[in-house]
């Protein structure tokens, strides 16, 4: 029976894969879950943090942008508590809500739903720039503190 055992260091996790005599792959995962949460913890307060310099800078559409990787950011240390795994690879918000099996309610998803289009439309605008027009500072500021609530509320849950 041949086994070779290989060592990956992504630098926030250490993955074990093992080849079985039929050369199917077999991960055994072992990753400090703790630190991988402080990581995604720290990175939400970098985002929301540019956000907010974003702001007083006046780049209102690309200030949503980052409060929205600040809330997705802070999702995805909660989902790796939760499921003792990497997060995923989205930028849903409902969707990685979800999957960490957050208990939400329908104004709470309505606001995740509301706060993901922000990823979209700041990244992809339409050839009019509908949604960087609609980004007044008025419509910002009141935006971002949602966005801060939302982030506050998934912090509590993680401390």
């Amino acid at each position: 029976m041949f086994m070779a055992a290989f060592l990956i260091d992504f630098s926030i996790s250490i993955q074990y894969i093992r080849f079985t005599p039929k050369l199917h792959f077999k991960k055994l995962f072992y990753m400090d879950t703790e630190k991988v949460k402080s990581f995604w913890m720290e990175e939400a307060e970098e985002s929301l943090q540019v956000a907010k310099h974003l702001f007083e800078k006046r780049d209102f559409s690309y200030a949503l942008f980052f409060g929205h990787l600040a809330v997705e950011k802070m999702l995805k240390a909660f989902y790796v508590i939760k499921k003792k795994d990497q997060a995923p690879y989205s930028h849903n918000l409902l969707s990685l809500a979800q999957m960490a099996e957050i208990a939400l309610s329908d104004e709470k998803k309505e606001k995740l739903i509301k706060i993901t289009a922000f990823n979209l439309e700041s990244r992809y605008p339409d050839e009019k720039r509908s949604f960087r027009k609609k980004c007044t500072e008025e419509f910002t500021e009141s935006e971002l503190r949602q966005i801060e609530e939302i982030f506050a509320w998934l912090k509590s849950m993680l401390q």
